[in-house]
């Protein structure tokens, strides 16, 4: 009967420590999840005109890709057409965890991560937003890699690019709204009438 006894509750102690243990792997593995690295946007330098087949090839692969286009005119001497272009040439945006980066780096036409000390250097979400706002819209843009002294910070309350964010600055006598994408050296030039911005 003691023999019965003890044993029973040896048992009892195997069976409560196996349950304990079980918790906490199970809390071990929500940590785990919980502390997983978040994904981010990166900028990606591609080989020259081939921005978009480079877009099919990553997003083949699933990884999230951005590639801006803007809708311009291109004339010939007895038509014209309607045609899309990349925003910002040779580049491409990817929202990607750290695990991902040699599946998007052996991408064939990829040249390289922007990078800053040697490190890929992440763009913030906000200036992924605002470009798909630019691209959404009819505004007039210009993209350039001229240097440009900072300016008070807005945002456009209405019109077409509701949410953009930028700073208004002096170009010859004329207001214009800069745009930079952070690490490209590239600055997106925006027409907007004064009356449709805030400062923030």
């Amino acid at each position: 009967m003691v023999f019965s006894l003890w044993k029973k509750n040896y048992l009892c102690s195997v069976n409560a420590c196996n349950e304990m243990n079980l918790q906490e792997k199970g809390a071990e593995s929500v940590k785990r999840d919980t502390v997983r690295p978040e994904s981010k946007w990166y900028a990606i330098y591609t080989a020259s005109r081939a921005e978009k087949q480079i877009y099919e090839r990553l997003i083949q692969k699933g990884i999230e890709t951005f590639l801006p286009l803007q809708k311009t005119y291109r004339i010939w001497s007895d038509r014209k057409k309607l045609i899309e272009k990349p925003l910002i040439t040779s580049y491409l945006f990817v929202k990607i965890r750290n695990r991902q980066f040699p599946e998007v780096y052996t991408t064939p036409g990829v040249v390289r991560f922007i990078s800053f000390e040697g490190v890929p250097a992440p763009i913030p979400q906000n200036q992924i937003d605002n470009l798909r706002i630019l691209i959404d819209s009819d505004a007039e843009i210009e993209v350039t890699s001229e240097k440009y002294s900072k300016g008070d910070f807005v945002e456009v309350v209405r019109g077409s690019m509701i949410g953009l964010t930028g700073e208004l600055i002096k170009i010859g006598n004329h207001n214009r709204v800069i745009i930079r994408i952070d690490r490209l050296d590239q600055n997106i030039i925006v027409k907007i009438p004064t009356t449709f911005l805030r400062k923030i």
